[in-house]
């Protein structure tokens, strides 16, 4: 880690990850919500296709409960996401003509 005047800077040699800024988390966020939707319906269709195997069917309504539970909490991630993201925006806006008006 480098210490500058103003503030502290970590340098990686690492490429960029999926949460290097908050646009890419909601973006990968997101994503994954697709994925979870998707693993639903497959589920769903599975729960039709198991028949009279009692078992399975109940292991795959629990799987179903279980991403229902995912997809509620990665949508509210999406949102808090969100909410940065807005809020973020309205603090570089309304600091841009401060500064400016400084100078």
């Amino acid at each position: 880690m480098e210490i500058s005047e103003d503030r502290a800077v970590i340098s990686r040699d690492e490429e960029e990850t999926p949460f290097d800024n908050i646009e890419s988390a909601h973006e990968y966020v997101s994503l994954l919500l697709e994925a979870i939707e998707e693993a639903k319906e497959q589920v769903e269709h599975e729960i039709g296709r198991a028949g009279n195997v009692v078992r399975r069917q109940e292991a795959l309504q629990l799987v179903s409960y279980k991403l229902v539970r995912l997809s509620s909490h990665i949508s509210a991630s999406k949102r808090l996401l969100n909410d940065l993201r807005s809020l973020r925006r309205l603090l570089l806006e309304e600091r841009s003509p401060a500064v400016a008006e400084e100078r």
